[in-house]
């Protein structure tokens, strides 16, 4: 199976239009007062929401890639890791923006007395560093073994973003939302385990 192409290049235009799409709805409809009640609040979430939804069709691209053998989606795979850490930053600006009113000192406050924004930072610090180790001049400074060590972290990135989740819904008690991004994320994990024990 084949994705759609011109002329032997991967069509992937369409796909990062379509991962631009939620973002760009987003802001459009904060600026212009479609997001309800509280539009500062549904925007930060809804940004976070859309960084974790990018986070697991990352990680889901090695399952699929090896449980299906659809080798095509590994050239997908840095692109939604770069997409990931886009809305992470955007939500992060959002939340800069409207809850902090653009003080850093106020950021940092906060992320002493809540855990739930520590996790979310420390998700963000780890997704920074491998966006920035994402280029194809680095993968090559590094050497392909150091470079897939430092992209394990993505595991980290995943289990900080899952508990900045949870501490963030305890709040309301609804962790409706989080069990369910909770088990794909277990199940893929789940996947890596049993497909590095059946190979060995």
């Amino acid at each position: 199976m084949q994705p759609p192409s011109r002329r032997g290049v991967p069509a992937t235009w369409w796909v990062w239009a379509l991962a631009a799409t939620p973002g760009v709805w987003l802001w459009y409809a904060g600026f212009t007062d479609q997001l309800g009640a509280n539009p500062a609040e549904a925007l930060i979430r809804g940004l976070g929401e859309w960084a974790l939804r990018f986070l697991c069709l990352t990680l889901a691209v090695t399952p699929l890639r090896q449980g299906l053998g659809w080798s095509w989606l590994a050239r997908y795979r840095r692109g939604l890791g770069l997409w990931t850490w886009g809305y992470a930053a955007q939500h992060f600006i959002a939340y800069l923006w409207l809850d902090m009113e653009g003080s850093w000192l106020q950021v940092w406050a906060d992320t002493l007395q809540r855990p739930f924004i520590l996790m979310g930072m420390v998700g963000l610090l780890l997704l920074s560093v491998l966006g920035a180790t994402s280029f194809a001049r680095v993968v090559r400074w590094l050497g392909a073994v150091r470079w897939r060590r430092l992209h394990l972290a993505v595991h980290l990135v995943a289990a900080a973003a899952l508990l900045h989740f949870y501490w963030m819904r305890s709040g309301k008690n609804d962790f409706a939302d989080v069990w369910l991004y909770g088990t794909v994320i277990v199940l893929l994990w789940a996947w890596r385990v049993g497909h590095a024990w059946w190979r060995r």
